[in-house]
């Protein structure tokens, strides 16, 4: 694809990344076919292929162009961020990358309505404080009728208990966790069945209580410096343990993962801290990185479930791990069925079931339907997003996968 940017705006390192990300792109339309809201929408403007002409118009444009308007980021919005279309690209356009860029500088250009930025600070500010959010919750919980319907159905019925955890220091062999934002009051039990499933293979995890989210959250709201500053605080509270040795920073939320392992990448040019984000990124590892190289036999699981299992976008277009999960389940003794269509979206995507609420049910409920085609009696899936968006609907349970594993621990 050509580009006309000057050499003046070539002097600027967001320019220069996206002139050199827009010149990969042969606009072929290969996106287009596996793109969720294009199948949903049938807009080209509603594709990557689209989306990126768009961002090509608006990255060109001088700031007082009036061709750039809210039609603009309201495509940009309506992307997932699913990655589908990088696993479909024959010529490896980073097109998340472009799409940060782009959604940056609609964000500067174009103030939205009062009542969405209210919405978007809203959703930052109760989402990326566990204990914040779980105190809310439990208000949401006391007084469920008056909650909006499509916050109402992300809330689980009643508080979980999550068991026991074994003792930090019980092992050599010492990972860490980052606990997640929502995570811990959504599914307490997640992480406790990890640190379990981990004792059992002989592996603790330090718990490191200065670690909050991962910056995710108010990163794809376009709070991109606060998400970074959260980057910062996260490698400052994990660097003293990983000068100690630990061999990993576990991840049990693979959106969470995704975006840690983004880090190096997000910090390269912060000269206090590229060298150490590198090194977090390399450290990073979804549980099943984990699992899948241990001795599952010292487990002593009893599998008796059939499931079906979602394998979210953000551990099989993002990091890479399609059929891993599966391969780990398999090589347990659980019964998996056949799911069709598994690389598309279920509509989660972070904060997108809150911010476009019809997308995101239309692709849950096909989602839904594709994963109960082969009549499981659970749906295990390894993101707390994902989780929660499919629970929704009341249909088969969802769980996350090392949940199932760690009540089958005989």
């Amino acid at each position: 694809m050509q580009t006309h940017f000057t050499d003046a705006d070539l002097q600027k390192p967001h320019i220069q990344e996206a002139d050199r990300i827009l010149r990969t792109c042969v606009h072929c339309g290969f996106c287009n076919a596996t793109c969720p809201t294009y199948q949903l929408l049938g807009d080209e403007r509603d594709g990557p292929r689209g989306r990126i002409y768009l961002m090509k118009e608006l990255l060109e444009s001088r700031d007082d162009d009036d061709q750039v308007t809210d039609e603009t980021r309201l495509h940009l919005d309506r992307c997932l961020t699913c990655l589908n279309c990088e696993t479909t690209c024959p010529s490896g356009v980073e097109y998340h990358k472009l799409l940060n860029i782009g959604r940056a500088e609609i964000e500067r250009r174009v103030p939205r309505p009062a009542a969405e930025r209210a919405q978007r600070y809203a959703l930052r500010k109760m989402l990326v404080d566990p204990k914040r959010f779980q105190a809310l919750l439990k208000l949401g919980q006391t007084f469920k009728p008056l909650v909006p319907s499509k916050l109402r159905s992300k809330m689980p019925a009643a508080p979980v208990d999550a068991g026991a955890r074994p003792d930090t220091n019980r092992h050599t062999r010492q990972v860490l966790i980052l606990e997640g934002c929502v995570q811990p009051g959504l599914s307490p039990n997640t992480n406790a069945a990890t640190a379990r499933i981990l004792d059992r293979l002989g592996i603790s995890i330090t718990p490191v209580a200065e670690a909050g989210c991962c910056g995710a959250v108010d990163f794809h709201l376009n709070a991109q410096d606060d998400g970074r500053a959260r980057m910062r605080a996260n490698i400052d509270a994990w660097w003293p343990y990983i000068e100690q040795g630990a061999e990993a920073i576990v991840q049990t939320a693979s959106g969470c993962g995704a975006f840690v392992k983004e880090y190096g990448d997000m910090l390269k040019d912060d000269p206090d801290y590229a060298a150490k984000a590198q090194k977090v990124s390399i450290l990073a590892k979804d549980i099943v990185e984990i699992l899948r190289d241990e001795p599952l036999d010292a487990l002593n699981v009893k599998a008796s479930k059939r499931l079906a299992f979602h394998c979210p976008c953000t551990l099989q277009h993002a990091q890479k791990l399609n059929g891993a999960v599966e391969g780990v389940l398999s090589k347990l003794g659980f019964a998996l069925t056949p799911v069709q269509d598994a690389h598309l979206c279920c509509g989660s995507a972070g904060t997108y079931s809150i911010t476009q609420p019809e997308l995101a049910t239309q692709l849950r409920d096909n989602k839904l339907n594709a994963l109960e085609a082969g009549d499981p009696e659970v749906i295990v899936t390894a993101n707390i997003g994902c989780q929660t968006h499919l629970a929704g609907a009341n249909r088969t349970p969802v769980r996350h996968w090392v949940e199932i594993v760690d009540a089958a621990l005989t």
